[in-house]
This record gives C-alpha cells, structure tokens and sequence, in this order.
C-alpha cells in the first residue's frame, strides 16, 4: 500500500509549524518512506505568545484558541499545498497540535489543534489527538515518536531527539525503551533570546562560554532526573524550573549556555549509562549508531560535546541529511496518522509505561461523502 500524507508537528520550542508531505510504502509489513516536500512556517510573535501562554486562559478563551488554532493549521496547510502543488493528492492529515497541559499522573494530555476545524479548513481527513489513548491507558503519552524508529528508521541502536525536549530511544531485541531526557532547546533559545537572538546557531556562544560547576551540579540534582523511566516531560519544567534556576546565577550568556549545554550532554550520557540497553550490552567493543535529530541536531558545538562523551562508551553519534534532522517528528506524525487510518497500534506502551499497546488518535472526516 501507498499512502501520501501530511504530518505537522508544533514542538516546544515553539520555533513555528514543520509540515512534510511523505509518501509512506507498506508491503508485507515493512516499511518506507520519501519526504517529497517539507517546511518550516515560523510563528509570529502573536502566535508565539498565544501559544506560550494558553495555560494561563480561562477555561472558555482556551476553547477559543483551540479552535482558532486548528483553523490556523488548516490554512497553513492549503499554503503548503498551494505551494507544492498538491492539489488533490493529499490523503491524510495528521496532526499533533501544540502541547499545553500534559499531567499523565492523572491521566491527562492536552494539545491546542481542533481537529474539526482543521478538517473543515482543508476539507480533508484529519487525525489529531494521537497521545490521549495511551494516557487514558496509564502511560506517559510519550515518547511517541519510536514507533517511526522502529518502523521507518531500524539501522540504528539509540536514537536522540534534541527538541524543545530531548527524549531518547533504545532499539532492543525484545521491546522499545523511550523518555524524556531533559529540557533542551527551549531553555537555550530562553537564553539566546536575552541576547537578542532566536537560538545560538551552531552553538557559538556557547562555545565561546566556560562552565560553572555549581550551577551544572544544581541542574543535575534535579528530582526529575533520579525518576525511573517510563517518564515525560511538561514544557513547563523548562520554563518554570530549569530556566530560573539558570537565570538566578545572573551568568554572562555564553556562561549560561555553554553550562547548559553540558548539562545536555551529562543527561543524555546518564540517560545510556544508566538504561538496560547498556548494562546488557552483549558487544560493547563494536561501536553502536546513534541518531541525532531535531534543530539541536544542528547545534555543532554541542553535537561534538555529545561525540565526545559517547565516544567514549563505543557509541558513534550519527547527523543525518538535514531533511530529517527538521522534519522527522513531522513524518513520524504522518506515520502515525496512518496506523490509525489502518486501526493498526500505534504507540507502544514499552515506551510509555501503559497497560497495552493502543491505537490512538480522533479522526475528523473534512471531505464530502
């Protein structure tokens, strides 16, 4: 089977929309995949503020914008097919909208995005809410993103996603292990913003800073991270917690960065230390792959600081074509959206700590019978 399919992903970065358009191959239970057009719309600061500050609405402005929202993602996408000329080829829709709130500890996750409204938009068939089911069924609703790896991406033992949230992923023989890391690209372009700049491209000032050991070990005493996995993460960590902490110090910027850009690397190589993945190594001569994405992906400093350290426990640090660094959340949505069009599983409770493996996501039918 070919499916061609639009994946749209808002991550918490809150940097602006990833679209792909993907042609996904199924046969005989493999899979493959072609991203024939992608891109990135970048948020206005209206729409960067109204994002960042949803939680804060009452309870009917927030129905407002979550609506408005899902309108919004239905117009970019008539831009995105307007631009690419894919008129009457799209098939699918799948969306993740834009996390707000996210308490699976009572079984609670919540994404801006009203799948009706981007369905009324584009006039297609949509899927959103694709990590409700598993945090009803007790998990974390996160990671979501290995079921592409698993499917889509098998060369590799670990894959990294340096997001507004880095999360990794272990590819095991018998099942899939996945979490939250820490908070990652959020708090750096918090802290780029403070010099004037939307991120530190390539790292540069961070590597232009010196660590404070102090505040390094302060970060990494955090309770979060001596949680056992399964376990996510909440935008508001970053903001509310992690950022300031950072900011109490009253730091120079590069200080600030290049401080927490080594808190990155020390969680990430805690993270593999510390998995079963690791501890159960049968080969741990051979150098195993990891995959780096994510716009962190591009940050060069810290992806040498990552090469570094994981050198050193025999782990190569693999950046892929910078298609997928950008868009592999957006594919994977694709994806997802996909298995649920198939009402096949997709998100695997070895991930999220749920009851059962489920298939999540509401479907909204935009076309006309």
């Amino acid at each position: 089977m070919v499916y061609k399919v639009i994946g749209l992903m808002s991550g918490s970065s809150l940097d602006g929309l990833d679209i792909v358009y993907a042609e996904l191959h199924e046969y005989a239970g493999k899979w493959n995949y072609e991203i024939l057009a992608a891109d990135c719309y970048p948020y206005t600061p209206e729409w960067q503020e109204k994002l960042k500050s949803a939680i804060h609405l009452s309870a009917l402005d927030y129905q407002l914008l979550h609506t408005a929202y899902g309108r919004y993602l239905g117009e970019q996408v008539n831009q995105f097919i307007e631009a690419h000329n894919l008129h009457f080829q799209v098939a699918l829709i799948a969306s993740h909208g834009h996390t707000t709130f996210h308490v699976p500890a009572q079984r609670m996750t919540a994404q801006l995005g009203d799948g009706a409204a981007l369905a009324a938009a584009t006039g297609l068939p949509v899927v959103t809410d694709l990590r409700a089911l598993d945090v009803a069924f007790g998990g974390q609703g996160a990671p979501i993103v290995p079921i592409g790896e698993k499917l889509l991406l098998k060369d590799y033992a670990l894959y990294l996603n340096l997001g507004g949230i880095a999360n990794i992923s272990f590819n095991t023989d018998d099942k899939y292990i996945a979490f939250d890391i820490c908070p990652a690209n959020r708090v750096l372009n918090i802290i780029a913003g403070k010099a004037n700049k939307e991120y530190d491209a390539g790292g540069e000032m961070a590597s232009m800073g010196v660590v404070n050991e102090e505040l390094l070990q302060k970060l990494n005493e955090l309770d979060y991270y001596q949680q056992p996995y399964p376990k996510s993460l909440a935008n508001d960590f970053g903001t509310d917690v992690v950022y300031p902490l950072v900011n109490s110090f009253g730091l120079p910027h590069n200080d600030e960065l290049r401080t927490y850009v080594e808190h990155i690397v020390y969680q990430v190589r805690e993270s593999i230390l510390n998995s079963p993945w690791y501890q159960t190594r049968s080969a741990a001569n051979d150098n195993a792959k990891l995959l780096a994405t994510g716009g962190g992906a591009l940050n060069t400093f810290m992806v040498q600081r990552l090469s570094d350290e994981l050198s050193r426990l025999n782990i190569d640090v693999v950046v892929p074509e910078e298609k997928l660094i950008q868009y592999k959340e957006a594919l994977v949505m694709a994806l997802i959206g996909v298995l649920r069009w198939r009402q096949e599983y997709n998100v695997l409770s070895s991930v999220t700590g749920a009851s059962r493996d489920s298939i999540n996501g509401a479907l909204w039918i935009g076309q006309e019978a």
